[in-house]
């Protein structure tokens, strides 16, 4: 068994929708960053790479490449599971938490849940969501940035 953690964070600007886990939200920000800038799904691929003690997303896919400019972090996540498979993992299970003031992402947990399960082949028994506001308190209570981390639990293949 493997244990890694992934974090990501990314600042918000004007203009939604939102692209977190990868689905649109809507929502009157997005996050700003060179590929499409899904904290979600960066903590997930960060977590997943460091449990197989594998490089970690900017080194794979770094942002000095023009290649990774407005890239889907979900062929990216894709692609880092890939290493981590071709390493003898797969995944046991998922654990993440989403800070963010703003939206409300209650109601898009199941989607969330559903949509890493895809990008990944899992089962949405094997993903969870948490959602976690600022309180008003610092850059993600002030709806600077957007913040996520994920704990991934791998195993050995048979």
């Amino acid at each position: 068994m493997r244990i890694g953690l992934g974090e990501d964070t990314h600042r918000l600007a004007a203009g939604g929708p939102l692209r977190l886990g990868g689905i649109d939200i809507p929502h009157n920000q997005h996050t700003v960053g060179h590929s499409d800038a899904d904290v979600l799904l960066h903590a997930i691929t960060d977590a997943l790479l460091g449990a197989a003690a594998l490089p970690d997303i900017g080194e794979l896919f770094p942002n000095t490449n023009d290649e990774n400019k407005n890239r889907d972090s979900a062929e990216m996540l894709q692609l880092a599971f890939a290493k981590v498979a071709t390493a003898g993992f797969q995944i046991v299970n998922l654990d993440c938490v989403v800070a963010a003031e703003q939206p409300k992402l209650s109601p898009h947990k199941q989607a969330l849940r559903t949509r890493i399960a895809e990008i990944l082949s899992i089962d949405t028994t094997q993903v969870n969501i948490k959602a976690k506001t600022g309180e008003g308190v610092g850059p993600v209570g002030e709806q600077q940035i957007l913040q996520a981390r994920c704990i991934a639990l791998l195993e050995k293949t048979p």
